[in-house]
């Protein structure tokens, strides 16, 4: 491991620890198989039948191209396959020793919730499952209710706002915690990388491959793996 040094000052604080909040973005499941979507093989630098994905991806493309829409979730973002790595199960862990208070995510691959982690913020929701508008049915596939409804997973489109009670829950999380921990996001995605300043807690660590705009504001910056950093703490924490 790069960081040893930093990783076993990070053991230290999550020892001492008992109100951690963990914020995580697509690097903490590319071990899973999942591509950053705006990196080199990502989804967003792959045209699909013409449309670029983030105009695929907008809510007024749903409202009139709805089986395109999801085609293209089935072709290019079906993460049903994909397992949680040893960092998510990690976490896990930490939230059952009753030091970890709660995850915010930014993915939408729901595997924060396979590696059954209870309390998961999802800011931008998750294509995990497809729900009814209108009678509330869920099912893992795309389905045409018999209500007539509209079907789609409960996933934040562009042009759309997040979740307000998720927001309100992730501001008041960061704001009571002891410690944060960001992890696999390089903090450019907004609003969710604004929510960030409402920490005022002692301890602030970023494990990220590259540079953050937080970088000069935590108290470590551990440039190494999520998996293998949270897999090292879960084996010498006991």
């Amino acid at each position: 491991m790069k960081d040893l040094k930093k990783i076993e000052k990070l053991l230290k604080i999550i020892k001492e620890s008992n109100n951690i909040v963990f914020f995580g973005g697509a690097g903490t499941s590319t071990e899973s198989g999942i591509n950053d979507f705006r990196g080199k093989d990502g989804i967003y630098n792959q045209k699909y039948k013409g449309y670029n994905p983030e105009e695929i991806l907008h809510i007024d493309f749903f409202l009139s191209h709805q089986k395109t829409f999801n085609e293209f979730l089935k072709e290019k973002m079906n993460f049903k396959n994909c397992k949680p790595n040893k960092g998510h199960y990690a976490l896990t862990e930490l939230e059952k020793m009753g030091k970890l208070k709660a995850i915010i995510t930014q993915n939408i691959d729901s595997l924060h919730q396979k590696a059954n982690s209870k309390n998961v913020l999802e800011l931008h929701g998750t294509i995990a499952y497809f729900q009814c508008l209108s009678c509330g049915k869920i099912e893992d596939e795309y389905f045409s209710c018999d209500c007539g409804g509209i079907v789609r997973p409960p996933v934040t489109l562009y042009g759309e706002s997040l979740n307000e009670e998720v927001v309100e829950k992730t501001i008041d999380y960061i704001s009571k915690a002891e410690t944060l921990i960001i992890a696999g996001t390089s903090l450019i995605v907004y609003p969710a990388a604004y929510y960030i300043k409402y920490f005022k807690g002692k301890h602030l660590i970023i494990i990220n491959a590259t540079e953050t705009s937080y970088d000069l504001k935590a108290e470590l910056v551990i440039r190494d793996n999520f998996g293998d950093v949270f897999d090292y703490i879960i084996k010498h924490i006991k």
